[in-house]
């Protein structure tokens, strides 16, 4: 009895891109073995469409042609002789390393707080007194609040949150000491639940005039069937 022999993928070739498997990779040295520059060019746009099915989130990118055709490339290690739309690349052209992307180095004066926050703060202090102003300090001085508790759930006192406010802007943005804002509680709840709907689920149930009215409707059309 004759042994069986496995073929496993270890003794296979490399797969070049492997997502998009061993039949692609078939397909594309199919296509370079074909001695008609015709006939491998229509192969090779046939081999297009396969692989852009395969990979649909390139759609979403400015250059989702041109991708896949350096795809097609990649996987015919550029030996592939075709008409193509764009020019042929190399390897050279694909193996760039991206530019580093600089760190911002600045440094944050109250952590809890965040960059944002420093950031609203200036531009609130740059602006003219008025109740434009005002509003905008009390959203920032209630946003403060809100990131104060995410690091700490014990009760912050608004004086402290008006104190630091008038801090870090240097003494420019300024609240009264009797300002209130908004409770612990609320803000606690908001972080556990999200913002709550502006839309009643009861009343839209059963109509503007409340869940109460909509049910007497429905009582007396039950009664009347009688």
């Amino acid at each position: 009895m004759n042994a069986v022999t496995f073929d496993y993928n270890t003794q296979r070739p490399r797969l070049l891109i492997p997502e998009y498997g061993r039949n692609v990779q078939r397909m594309v040295e199919m296509c370079m073995e074909m001695e008609d520059r015709e006939k491998r060019t229509r192969s090779a746009k046939a081999i297009i469409q396969v692989i852009a099915r395969l990979n649909p989130q390139l759609r979403n990118s400015d250059n989702f042609e041109r991708t896949l055709w350096d795809h097609l490339h990649i996987m015919s290690e550029f030996k592939l002789d075709v008409d193509s739309p764009f020019p042929k690349p190399t390897p050279e052209e694909l193996d760039v390393k991206p530019m580093r992307v600089a760190y911002p180095q600045s440094e944050i004066k109250n952590g809890h707080y965040g960059k944002i926050v420093e950031r609203m703060i200036a531009q609130c202090a740059e602006m003219e007194a008025g109740e434009k102003r005002e509003a905008y300090a009390m959203l920032i001085a209630n946003l403060m609040k809100r990131q104060f508790l995410a690091w700490n759930r014990d009760t912050v006192p608004d004086g402290v949150i008006l104190k630091d406010l008038a801090d870090m802007s240097g003494g420019k943005v300024r609240l009264g000491a009797d300002t209130q804002l908004a409770s612990t509680d609320a803000l606690l709840s908001t972080q556990r639940n999200g913002p709550r709907s502006e839309v009643d689920p009861r009343k839209a149930r059963y109509g503007d005039q409340g869940g109460g009215g909509g049910k007497k409707r429905h009582r007396k059309r039950k009664k009347n069937r009688y």
